[in-house]
């Protein structure tokens, strides 16, 4: 049976603690989840901010969905209110889209409770409120706001909103876990009790995360024959988040057989990414299917495995989704995670020179490297062990000058002389801070010889400090990720010395984006 994936990343998904998103983001990620093959995306609540109305409006003409529908979302009037003059209902008419979901109470505790009215007068307030928007042409989807949670305590009355709705006209039953606390087994239980009395109507589920299992509920739900199944992509939503739509679609397209979507699975790994971008929020490296590290591999026994066998310790191939295999190296590692990685950059490296990379990645981490978070820096120590030497710059020295005025106001001058094929390049950079003028610096001394210095910036800055009893006097560890906004890649520094640190994670960082553009 077709999964319907239905998309609420712009309205619930938005309810994120640390996500706000403007009107222009909500059209950049409508398409991208158009892109993916969604079959409906929720762009909001009309009316009820300026921003959505405004996303409405722009929506008509400047965004052209090929695979999906967009919805407007909405609640049902108000209690012992007209829906003629109601203003919520007027909004979700001028939103001008030809489906609405609509949320209404389930739970006679919220009837009673939230609403402080009667349950025949919130039965009412869903009949009426669906049937006013159809009489004006809209398709309805009804969302039965905390179901599970009234299905235990009044299943009579949850039933009787469901039943309320289908006599009114809505298209979809969707089941809602609002507060997240439900376990797939009780949501499967009611499920069958909804199916068993509406088999004329199609069934959906939206469920939150608050007890870690939105998206086996989902699965659940979807072995108990939903049709509709809500989430959003990468799990954003209130409190702990919704299910999480990157980890659920690859699961019902690859595990359970379901065909969700109409676009290329393939492209769900950077789409994901993509909105993580957006939204400003960085993706779990560990987030199934689309995580940087969902397919990532440390162990020696499992990358000697894998050199083998490709699934040996990989659920599923990571192409599939658009992800890849990835090699880590630490003390950990064994010959063939080495060999595996310098396979992967195109390098010869036989048992023996993999076998003296292991022992210098030993001895360096003994020191306080972390290569497992440097695959920059890793990379460059296999290609030097090979006889590699750096092409583009070698480093004669740098000075960093920070001066503090009479205002309080601080500045950082760097001076850095680098032998750049031949000649002398000697520049200076002035930052925010010493790295950052260093960073400036060793730019302004490339760009005349490689311009593609440009498309490199920094994306993440760490300083740790490795035995604190030293004091100031302590070695760090800096981690710096550079990115080229297509790829990413982490390189790593270790000194007294924080700004010698931050020059060998600088440097080695820009000569891994030097090497991928040139």
């Amino acid at each position: 049976m077709q999964v319907e994936i239905y998309d609420t990343t712009l309205r619930d998904g938005s309810q994120q603690e640390g996500i706000s998103l403007t009107v222009n983001d909500k059209l950049r990620v409508a398409r991208l989840l158009d892109e993916l093959g969604v079959a409906f995306i929720e762009g909001g609540w009309p009316g009820a901010n300026q921003k959505d109305t405004e996303f409405f409006d722009r929506a008509r003409s400047e965004l052209s969905l090929k695979n999906a529908t967009l919805t407007a979302f909405g609640s049902t009037r108000r209690p012992n209110g007209n829906v003629e003059n109601d203003p919520q209902l007027r909004a979700l008419l001028d939103a001008d889209t030809e489906f609405i979901c609509l949320v209404g109470k389930s739970w006679d505790y919220h009837v009673l409770e939230t609403l402080r009215t009667d349950l025949d007068q919130g039965l009412r307030m869903v009949g009426e409120s669906i049937e006013f928007l159809k009489a004006h042409g809209r398709r309805v989807f009804f969302d039965a706001e905390h179901f599970f949670d009234g299905f235990r305590s009044n299943p009579e009355f949850a039933l009787s909103v469901l039943k309320t709705a289908a006599e009114a006209g809505a298209e979809r039953l969707v089941l809602c876990d609002t507060n997240g606390g439900s376990l797939p087994r009780a949501t499967g239980e009611a499920i069958d009790a909804v199916r068993n009395q509406f088999s004329d109507t199609k069934i959906g589920v939206h469920f939150h995360n608050d007890a870690g299992t939105a998206v086996a509920s989902s699965m659940t739900a979807v072995e108990s024959g939903v049709y509709q199944v809500q989430g959003c992509i990468n799990g954003y939503g209130e409190r702990t988040g919704n299910a999480n739509l990157s980890t659920l679609i690859p699961n019902l397209q690859v595990k359970m057989g379901g065909k969700v979507i109409t676009g290329d699975l393939g492209l769900i790994t950077s789409i994901s990414h993509h909105i993580a971008d957006i939204v400003n929020i960085a993706l779990d490296p560990h987030q199934p299917y689309v995580g940087a590290s969902a397919f990532t591999h440390k162990a020696g026994l499992h990358t000697s495995a894998l050199a083998r066998r490709p699934d040996a310790y990989e659920h599923e191939e990571p192409a599939k989704v658009g992800n890849r295999t990835r090699m880590v190296i630490s003390e950990l590692a064994g010959k063939s995670s080495v060999m595996s990685k310098a396979e992967e950059l195109g390098l010869d490296v036989d048992g023996e020179l993999a076998a003296a990379v292991i022992e210098q990645v030993k001895e360096l981490e003994h020191r306080g490297y972390h290569f497992e978070a440097a695959d920059g820096s890793f990379e460059l120590l296999i290609r030097k062990m090979t006889g590699w030497v750096n092409p583009f710059f070698e480093l004669e020295t740098f000075e960093v000058r920070s001066e503090r005025d009479e205002r309080g106001d601080t500045q950082s001058k760097a001076t850095v002389r680098l032998r750049v094929g031949g000649e002398i390049a000697e520049e200076d950079g002035d930052g925010v801070g010493p790295v950052h003028a260093l960073d400036m610096a060793l730019r302004q001394a490339l760009r005349p010889h490689f311009p593609s210095v440009d498309q490199l910036s920094l994306s993440d800055y760490r300083v740790r400090v490795l035995d604190s009893r030293d004091g100031t006097s302590a070695r760090v560890r800096v981690l710096i990720e550079t990115t080229d906004h297509e790829d990413s890649w982490g390189t790593i520094g270790v000194h007294e010395n924080v700004i010698e640190a931050s020059w060998q994670a600088l440097a080695d960082g820009i000569v891994i984006g030097l090497l991928r553009h040139n």
